[in-house]
């Protein structure tokens, strides 16, 4: 999985094997649905009419379930995703048995802000990594919410919590994540929704010190967005094609040779804010991607001792996916950011 400082707004699956634990709880039992197909389904793919049928998958999951032979029409087992459906066609779907990944459930610390049976919201601190990865197999985020959530109802038929958006491991900040299938389907698409650029749903600021302080009071930043032509690891807002990104930003408090910024994300991009923020002259503090290091030395000092990109996803809202309810949440700034600012105040 690659770093992320803002979120990935996609349904996110994970590939790693990991080793078993009896933490992440029991299977979940077998499930099967009996469906008949109606006129106004007529002709629909089998992939798209199990998606909206079935609540608790989304396409990708019901185009496994095709793949693994788990679904029939008329008693014969379906192979095709594309199979176009016709008026009173029926359908068998069954739904295996959540089985537990090969992954350690992990007793540590996290800042819950809010929990019930669907979600869970937390304040994650910087240096934890969302999700295993070569490299993080363990203390990660996941291992975490396993040892945490003993009420994990299966993602895609596996126990573990769903990750419908990411924050890099140096970035602290809210984040939410799913339980249930139901709720991971709903958060994703409002993720989706929200890099697609559409109004409504998902709504969150960053707060972040950027050195130097942008030239103007705030803005909008609105380009187009793709990987570097040249540095394939990294983003850019300077290409000739590309998706678009919008960030809009403005300067909370002016400090020593920086300020501190709020950014609100229009779009949901990797990078956007870093990428955003350098490639318009006012890169984030610490930052060793997409930054430099400062010339001036009590900038230089300040930036040593927060050892990562001053970024903080400070305000998160969305509508709860089940409940339909709106949910908002605010992360305050951690330490080590107040000791920066307040460093660089004059």
């Amino acid at each position: 999985m690659t770093s992320t400082d803002e979120p990935v707004d996609a349904e996110l699956e994970d590939d790693a094997e990991l080793e078993d634990d009896a933490g992440a709880g029991a299977a979940a039992a077998e499930t099967r649905r009996a469906l008949v197909v109606d006129a106004a389904a007529d002709g629909q793919r089998l992939d798209a009419y199990l998606a909206t049928s079935v609540p608790e998958l989304s396409r990708a999951q019901a185009q496994r379930l095709i793949d693994d032979g788990c679904v029939e029409i008329a008693g014969a087992i379906a192979t095709k995703p594309s199979a176009r459906l016709r008026t009173g066609d029926a359908i068998g779907v069954r739904v295996p048995a959540a089985v537990p990944l090969e992954l350690v459930a992990e007793d540590l610390a996290l800042d819950v802000l809010y929990e019930d049976g669907e979600l869970i919201v937390i304040d994650k601190r910087a240096g934890m990594v969302v999700h295993p990865a070569p490299g993080h197999p363990r203390g990660t985020l996941v291992n975490a919410l396993l040892h945490r959530c003993r009420d994990l109802a299966g993602i895609g038929g596996v126990l573990r919590p769903g990750i419908v958006h990411r924050l890099d491991k140096d970035t602290s900040g809210v984040m939410v994540a799913t339980k249930t299938d139901r709720a991971h389907t709903g958060l994703a698409a409002q993720f989706a929704a929200k890099s697609r650029g559409e109004p409504g749903g998902i709504a969150r600021d960053y707060l972040a010190i950027a050195a130097p302080p942008p030239k103007l009071a705030r803005g909008t930043l609105r380009t187009l967005y793709g990987r570097h032509p040249v540095h394939r690891k990294r983003f850019s807002s300077k290409v000739a094609t590309g998706k678009t990104a919008v960030s809009h930003y403005e300067v909370v408090e002016q400090l020593h040779g920086a300020a501190l910024v709020r950014f609100r994300l229009e779009t949901g991009r990797t990078h956007q804010i870093r990428v955003h923020a350098a490639d318009h002259g006012f890169p984030l503090l610490g930052d060793p991607i997409y930054g430099s290091t400062p010339r001036d030395p009590r900038l230089a000092q300040v930036a040593r001792a927060l050892a990562r990109q001053a970024l903080h996803a400070a305000t998160l809202a969305f509508d709860h996916p089940v409940t339909g309810a709106r949910m908002a949440f605010e992360a305050p700034l951690p330490a080590d950011l107040l000791q920066a600012i307040d460093a660089l105040r004059s």
